[in-house]
């Protein structure tokens, strides 16, 4: 959480999609899954190269990816 905005993310749900486990997609992006988990579960936000590598991946925007709402 950074200044009331939490960040949202439909990782899990795209990970899902491809049937890709978290550490096949922490291989994918050359993240730890433990980074994948802190990701899902919102305990970690991307920095802007990661967020851009997801997009790439996903074949989605980032504000796909990622949603700000305000705490």
């Amino acid at each position: 959480m950074h200044g009331g905005v939490t960040v949202k993310n439909r990782l899990r749900e795209l990970r899902g999609e491809q049937g890709w486990s978290q550490a096949e997609l922490a291989a994918r992006l050359g993240v730890s899954r433990q980074t994948v988990n802190a990701l899902e579960v919102g305990k970690y936000d991307p920095s802007l190269p990661l967020a851009f590598k997801l997009a790439r991946l996903f074949g989605r925007s980032i504000e796909y990816i990622f949603t700000d709402e305000a705490a």
